[in-house]
Parts: C-alpha cells; sequence; structure tokens
C-alpha cells in the first residue's frame, strides 16, 4: 500500500501531471481500491471544502497580494539605495547591503519569490557593475531571496498552522531570530567572500536621505510584526493591515501604481493563490486517504518502534525533506509530509514550533536545490547571461550554511522558543 502511494506519486510527477491534480487523482484511486470505491467518493466534496473552510488561510491571499504590490511599487529598490549607502564602505559592503535589503524585503512580503526578483533586479546589474564576480552573486541573491519564507510574515508558516492547528502567531515569532541569525551568518560570508572590493564611504547626508526614501519599507515589518507580538491584531488582520498600508504607499508615495498595472497584480495574485489553494485541496485529499487507511500511524508506530535515538529519526526526516526539495516546491512538500512528520515530531517529545522552522529551512534549501530549485530559475530569467549551473556553483556555500545553522538550532533550540514563551 506504501508502495502505491509512493510509486503512484513519482510516475504521476515524472509524466507532468501538476502537483495539485496528482494528488487528488491519487486520493481518489487510493479510495478506489482499498477503501470501497465509490462509497468513499462522497467524502471528496466535503473533504475539498473543509480544506479551504480555514480562518488561517484567509491570510494567504492577502499576505501574497502585499508582496506583489510592494515588487511594482519600488519599494526595494529603495531599501537597497539605503542598504548600499550605509555598508558600500566596508569589505564587500554591496554583498552586505543586498543581505540586508533581502532581510527588509521578506519581513514585508513573506515570499521569496518576490525577494528574489525585487532585489534581484536591483542588486545584479550593480554590483556586476562594480566588479563583483558574477557567480558570487547570483549565489549570494538565490540564498538571500529565501529568507522571505523565514522572516515573519511567512507564507510556509501559515500552511504549517493550517496543517498541524499550531498558532500561527507563535510560528511568526518562532522565525525572527533564527532568521536574523541566518541573515548575519549571509552577511559575514559574503562580505568576506567578497572582500576584495571596498566602495567609497557616503557622506551622512546621503545616508539619512537614503533611510529617508526607504522609511516606509522599513516601518511595514515593525507594524506587522510588532502589531502581532504586542497582540493589537491576529496574523490575519496583519496581513490585512498590510495590504491597506502597502496599497497607501503604492498611490501616495511612490504614486505609481496604475490601473493597468493593478490588473496584473490582481491577476498575478489570484493565479498563485489559486496554485497554492488547488495544492491544499489534493494534499488533504491524499491525506484524508491515507488517514483512513492509516497509514501515518503505521509510519509513526515504525518510527516509534525503531531502537534507535530520536535523533538517528530526525537526521532521516531532515535527509528525506532535503531529497523531496530537489523535486518538488515548498507548499507542496508540506502539504504531502506535515499529516505524516507531524505525528512522529511530538511522539518523540520534539517542539512543534521548533520544528516548524527546522523546516522551513529545509524548505529554504528546497528553493535553491536543483533540478527544480525555483530561486534558481527565477534570477536564470533575470538576465540571459546567467546559467543555471553559474548560479548553483555560488549556492553552495550557502546551501553548507543553512545545513550547519540546521545542526546548531539542534543543539539549542532555544534561539527558537525564548520568544515563543511569551506570545499567547
Amino acid at each position: 500500500m506504501n508502495f502505491f502511494f509512493a510509486g503512484g506519486l513519482t510516475t504521476l510527477l515524472l509524466i507532468g501531471l501538476p502537483v495539485a491534480f496528482a494528488l487528488g487523482l491519487l486520493a481518489i484511486l487510493g479510495l478506489f481500491f482499498f477503501d470501497g470505491g465509490a462509497f468513499s467518493f462522497s467524502a471528496i466534496p466535503i473533504i475539498s471544502y473543509s480544506a479551504l473552510d480555514d480562518f488561517t488561510l484567509t491570510a494567504l491571499p492577502m499576505y501574497v497580494l502585499m508582496s506583489q504590490v510592494l515588487v511594482v511599487s519600488g519599494v526595494g529598490r529603495d531599501l537597497y539605495e539605503m542598504g548600499s549607502r550605509w555598508f558600500r564602505h566596508f569589505p564587500g559592503g554591496l554583498a552586505i547591503a543586498t543581505v540586508f535589503c533581502c532581510l527588509v524585503f521578506s519581513a514585508i512580503s513573506g515570499s521569496s519569490v518576490a525577494t528574489a526578483v525585487a532585489v534581484g533586479a536591483v542588486a545584479l546589474p550593480e554590483m556586476v557593475r562594480r566588479g563583483y564576480d558574477r557567480r558570487y552573486v547570483l549565489g549570494l541573491l538565490a540564498a538571500g531571496g529565501t529568507l522571505g519564507i523565514l522572516i515573519p510574515p511567512s507564507v510556509p508558516m501559515i500552511i504549517y498552522g493550517s496543517v498541524t492547528g499550531e498558532s500561527v502567531g507563535k510560528l511568526f515569532i518562532a522565525g525572527v531570530v533564527p532568521g536574523l541569525v541566518l541573515t548575519l551568518a549571509f552577511m559575514i560570508f559574503s562580505s568576506y567572500q567578497m572582500r576584495h572590493i571596498k566602495d567609497e564611504p557616503a557622506t551622512w547626508a546621503e545616508r539619512w536621505e537614503g533611510s529617508r526614501q526607504a522609511i516606509w519599507g522599513l516601518i511595514l515589518p515593525v507594524i506587522i510584526i510588532g502589531g502581532i507580538y504586542s497582540g493589537i491584531f491576529t496574523p490575519t488582520e496583519a496581513a490585512a493591515v498590510g495590504v491597506v498600508i502597502a496599497f497607501a504607499i503604492a498611490f501616495f508615495v511612490y504614486k505609481n501604481l496604475k490601473m493597468t498595472t493593478l490588473k496584473k497584480i490582481i491577476l498575478s495574485t489570484v493565479k498563485t493563490n489559486a496554485m497554492i489553494l488547488f495544492i491544499i485541496v489534493g494534499a488533504k485529499l491524499l491525506g484524508y486517504t491515507m488517514t483512513i487507511l492509516q497509514i501515518p500511524q503505521m509510519i509513526t508506530q515504525l518510527a516509534l518502534s525503531l531502537d534507535v535515538s530520536k535523533w538517528v529519526i530526525f537526521i532521516l526526516i531532515n535527509i528525506v525533506l532535503i531529497i523531496l526539495g530537489m523535486f518538488l516546491e515548498t507548499i507542496s512538500i508540506l502539504v504531502i509530509t506535515l499529516p505524516i512528520l507531524y505525528p512522529i515530531i511530538t511522539s518523540l517529545g520534539f517542539d512543534p514550533i521548533w520544528f516548524a522552522v527546522i523546516m522551513v529551512i529545509n524548505m529554504e534549501l528546497a528553493l535553491i536545490s536543483p533540478p527544480v530549485g525555483l530561486n534558481l530559475f527565477i534570477l536564470k530569467g533575470l538576465d540571459k547571461r546567467n546559467t543555471i549551473s553559474e548560479i548553483v556553483k555560488g549556492v553552495i556555500p550557502y546551501v553548507i550554511i543553512m545545513v550547519a545553522f540546521i545542526v546548531v538550532l539542534s543543539f539549542f533550540p532555544e534561539i527558537v522558543t525564548f520568544l515563543v514563551d511569551n506570545v499567547e
């Protein structure tokens, strides 16, 4: 039975069937062959409806819309310019500025793709023009873009909370310190890697002017994260507030959001959300089928019956996630694996909030892992001179940093949990 689901999913994906439909079709076939056929089919519309009848998911389309508006408005350009003026006199200063810009833009978009596009479009030509090695720059941008799914607000954290029932507010807060630590590690390494380049320092007047122009990009994450942490509003309400502020910034500050652009933003938002929600429905159907066939229970019992340390199982889980990340995108991995992994993790005594951060870092690795790492193709599309092999070579050191960071979090889970303990 396990072979049927594993082999069936692999086959359907290899023949090119979209992930959402592969999951749904496999669920229907599983019901037909293993649970009484047509009698079980009556549950399909009920399960499909209940998959989306979740208040937690309300935040998802709003965060996607907010990221689309911010990409178009030019916030990323101003953030990069500000970072350049403050950091360019350090060794590899523009690399530090790029990571800083990725950090801030991640905190206002929650999207890896939006971060890679917005920052990459500005930073890549500027850094190459100033003599930075293209391969190093591409690796930095690919890795820096992944911060978008760890720094709150985070779409994968919303999915994790929806599937597991964990508090999205706690999940958001859990990503703050790990996100900052990983950002600092990227800054230190990129500065060392590109240390041979150092520009003339900007004047203090230029720095303050750059900060003034980027102030709206700096204020928005403070409002979102501060509002959630202080209890002023929930993560879903924060998404609504973020959308309103993003539109206000685009309309009244940058004044570059026209009706034709607005149409493109809305269509792009609808397509992105439809893709994610279809995957959730397909995964929910597959999860229902596997649950009534008791597959997660059998896998959990098998894991618990193994005469090995729980850390061996934890390592195996991470290896599986890394392998899946080479072939599937992040949302698919989360909705497919969480119904199985969550019971195992909680049964072994691991903190589920801590594991959420571990899992999201694995999803960051998925975004830059060939052959289907999304950020690799995003950067390739920014400039026809960019090649996948060049991007992969540049990103390898950051993959090593992320894997090492997972090891650090395993030894020091307090990096994740100490802020979460103060959140209701």
